[in-house]
């Protein structure tokens, strides 16, 4: 029912059928689980196994087992994993877009034979490593080092609040190196050094999936794992990436809560009536249907001008900072329908909320997304 500009009419046929066997993926597997893995705080590793099953990590990537499909594509299916938690669709996107990009666009041969396969599969999960304690949104000023030791590097560091830590197998990792350049290295649990992951504990937010640090000490990296790309837009081409993902990710929870809310007014009674039959029901519901379908236009034009290679970097943010902006307004305006009902986990719109402030936050604060928007608009950098 939130679709009212028909905005998926221009999918074509294999493009419908994906996301019809996504949907029903997470129907059948997601959804049954959600609820006691959201208030557990339990991470099933055979989620990714499953998720490799269906073929939908690294979508946009043409080989290594991979669907070598559009942006558009990757952010619909994005949309449908996060209809059922947020942390589902931070453990798809950070595995697709933060770990096998990277590999893909930046790695040789050697590195892409030996990790993209497994990742595709869900055998290996990945994680980003980018945001230090002390290290941000000002991501310049990170502190851990990649030192050359003959045909080696040596790094050492800590990062933080990162997605999938605990569980990964495989590390895309950025560090200084002796000229304070930042590069992008690979690691694995395997390599000589030590590698900790500590799980980040008491989360009110993104509890069904895993979030925790990572802890560097003389860890020794072969120079082949040296991704081909320095500074920072190694790894904001990687963010990037990921943000589109979440433009259309936050529409899925919101579309969830819309339905939600409508199916909730239309049988709750209220002063002999029900509540859809209010005014201000029926006011809240068109607003926030409309914020949906315009904020969901926005993100299929960018991703259609990703897929056509024409594109620029702050369209990403405009998507990004309005949908995450506009699903969380439509979240609490949904939990307000259900009053009381609104924060009880069998409604579930709370849980989407709660993860929505989150997302929010992640891959780019709202307000540092409006000074990128500013610094477009007036050619003056404000941070």
């Amino acid at each position: 029912m939130a679709n009212l500009l028909k905005v998926y009419n221009k999918l074509s046929t294999t493009q419908n059928l994906l996301l019809n066997s996504v949907r029903s993926f997470c129907v059948d597997y997601l959804k049954p689980r959600v609820i006691e893995d959201y208030k557990n705080e339990t991470v099933d590793r055979n989620i990714f196994l499953e998720m490799g099953n269906m073929g939908i990590f690294g979508p946009t990537i043409n080989d290594y087992g991979c669907l070598g499909e559009s942006y558009k594509t990757y952010g619909l299916i994005a949309k449908e994993i996060e209809s059922i938690d947020s942390g589902y669709r931070s453990m798809f996107s950070v595995q697709s877009s933060l770990v096998m990009n990277p590999i893909y666009k930046y790695g040789n041969d050697i590195v892409k034979d030996k990790y993209l396969p497994k990742l595709a599969t869900g055998e290996y999960i990945g994680c980003f490593g980018l945001t230090e304690p002390d290290s941000g949104s000002d991501a310049s000023t990170m502190t851990s080092k990649a030192i050359k030791d003959g045909n080696n590097y040596i790094l050492n560091g800590g990062k933080t609040w990162i997605s999938n830590s605990p569980m990964a197998d495989v590390f895309v990792v950025w560090a200084k190196n002796e000229e304070n350049k930042i590069n992008g290295f690979v690691l694995d649990r395997g390599m000589n050094g030590t590698i900790t992951t500590p799980k980040i504990e008491g989360k009110l937010s993104l509890r069904a999936s895993p979030t925790g640090m990572i802890n560097l000490d003389d860890v020794v990296v072969p120079k082949e794992n040296k991704l081909n790309i320095e500074g920072m837009k190694g790894p904001f081409s990687c963010l990037n990436n990921a943000r589109l993902g979440i433009a259309f990710g936050v529409l899925g929870s919101a579309e969830f809560c819309i339905e939600k809310a409508l199916e909730y007014s239309l049988d709750r009674q209220l002063f002999g009536m029900k509540l859809a039959n209010k005014q201000i029901t029926q006011g809240k519901l068109a607003d926030m249907v409309i914020d949906w379908n315009m904020a969901m236009l926005g993100s299929l034009q960018v991703a259609d001008k990703v897929d056509e290679k024409n594109f620029d970097p702050v369209m990403i943010s405009v998507v990004k900072k309005n949908s995450c902006e506009k699903a969380l307004q439509i979240a609490r305006g949904c939990r307000d329908i259900l009053g009381g009902n609104g924060i009880s986990d069998e409604y579930e719109i709370m849980r989407h909320l709660c993860n929505l402030e989150s997302v929010y936050t992640y891959e780019g604060t709202n307000d540092i997304h409006r000074l990128i928007i500013g610094n477009k608009l007036t050619g003056l950098k404000a941070f």
